[in-house]
């Protein structure tokens, strides 16, 4: 019988063990589901424990209209559970109910906060991480402040929408870092989107030769998440 409880005003519902997180191996599909203001959101659960040894929490989440298995975000989990970390990759409610447009910023930041809370209530007194690509960098970014994150993983986060008249979406990266978040970017060289300059962030790590997809090149992604983060932890353990 699905276990059902209430998280810090979302609704989890799982199929899984008490703790679903635990009890699963590697490689093994673990999903709960999420009940939002929006609607149902998919967390798709990655980690054994927490434990004494579980490091942070990491919660990952999709581009606009994509999936939680594109490769730089399966690159950035692999990373994180290497070093420790609980991970989870969030569907969207708009993308469970199909929609590949997010639509509303502020709705689509509203269910990410009650997501992150819900997902948090599983590791308490862990650092929490979050990030996604492109459009889930964004929120990532947006919403750094009110979920209190360590720091933000931001893969191909899209400086500028399309077209000659569009405007700078840097505010919305920065916003994490003016929030105490330290912030690492993973860009294409050859992103049309745009490339966020070195003082954008903590650390901006431009991948060659990738668009802004981030298909390939996995090794060069993993390094920047495996180099870059444990510093992160550390420092912040010492202030």
């Amino acid at each position: 019988m699905p276990d059902i409880r209430m998280y810090r005003g979302a609704t989890i519902r799982s199929t899984c063990a008490r703790n679903p997180f635990r009890g699963g191996r590697r490689g093994q599909e673990r999903v709960v589901e999420i009940m939002t203001g929006s609607g149902v959101a998919q967390a798709e659960l990655d980690g054994d424990g927490p434990s004494a040894a579980t490091r942070f929490l990491l919660v990952l989440t999709h581009g606009a209209g994509g999936s939680a298995a594109s490769p730089d975000l399966l690159t950035v989990r692999d990373a994180a559970l290497g070093l420790g970390g609980l991970v989870a990759r969030v569907i969207q409610p708009y993308r469970v109910r199909g929609a590949r447009a997010p639509g509303s910023a502020v709705r689509q930041d509203a269910a990410w906060i009650e997501v992150v809370a819900a997902l948090t209530a599983f590791a308490p007194g862990v650092p929490l991480i979050q990030g996604g690509r492109s459009n889930g960098a964004r929120v990532a970014c947006r919403t750094a402040a009110a979920v209190g994150a360590r720091a933000v993983i931001a893969l191909a986060f899209p400086l500028r929408p399309p077209g000659p008249a569009g405007q700078s979406r840097v505010a919305e990266l920065r916003a994490a870092g003016t929030a105490g978040a330290a912030v690492l970017v993973v860009a294409g060289e050859r992103d049309p989107f745009g490339i966020p300059g070195a003082g954008d962030a903590d650390r901006v790590v431009i991948v060659p030769g990738e668009t802004h997809s981030l298909k390939g090149h996995r090794a060069v992604i993993a390094a920047a998440v495996t180099e870059w983060l444990p510093g992160v932890l550390r420092s912040g353990a010492s202030s």
